[in-house]
């Protein structure tokens, strides 16, 4: 195989094992938030594992993976779920707006709720258009109620975006400062085909 380009994500913490490491979590430096997670080698390796798993299942797969000093383990293979480019709704299109990774799958509109921290979840109403910034496996606990999701960190491969692949659930994830620049309570518009959030000024 071939890498054409390379997208590195945002790293803001690092995960350790609660069993041996004194802070499970812990902020990463900037130097390491920029560094690659996998070689190029290792990229290759693994999408020769995507490609195997593909044609087992005869469709284009997602695969969630997890990889020690032995190497690379597949925890898990799904047909990938995407759809066709949505055109938006022309009531939004001179609207403020931001764009992001796209999950893939949906357009949602509704109120944003926006949260800083996972201990206001309780906050989200059903319908509602979930703004925060980590894409962590405690929002899976809202996933159901909500319209739609917009995260500032996280990707379209990440755990979460699978989950609302196959929920129905529009999401773009990377959205630069969206906790910042959507305002709490005002109307949201999210395309999870092209990774396109917009909303009314208020």
């Amino acid at each position: 195989g071939t890498i054409t380009s390379v997208d590195t994500g945002r790293k803001t913490h690092k995960i350790g094992c609660h069993l041996h490491d004194a802070t499970p979590s812990a902020l990463v430096s900037k130097e390491m938030a920029k560094l690659r997670c996998l070689s190029d080698e290792q990229v290759i390796e693994l999408s020769g594992y995507l490609r195997q798993a593909e044609t087992m299942i005869g469709m284009p797969a997602e695969i969630e993976w997890a990889r020690d000093e032995i190497g690379f383990k597949i925890l898990q293979v799904r047909p990938l779920q995407m759809e066709d480019t949505i055109i938006s709704d022309e009531n939004w299109a001179n609207h403020p707006g931001l764009r992001g990774h796209p999950a893939g799958i949906g357009w949602g509109s509704g109120r944003a709720c926006v949260i800083n921290c996972e201990c206001e979840l309780s906050r989200v109403a059903p319908g509602d258009v979930l703004v925060t910034q980590v894409a962590g496996p405690s929002l899976s606990q809202v996933l159901p109620m909500v319209s739609a999701v917009v995260t500032e960190l996280g990707g379209s491969t990440s755990h979460l975006a699978s989950l609302a692949r196959e929920r129905g659930i529009p999401m773009v994830l990377g959205v630069l400062d969206a906790t910042q620049n959507i305002p709490d309570g005002t109307q949201v518009a999210v395309d999870g085909v092209a990774g396109v959030v917009k909303w009314m000024e208020q």
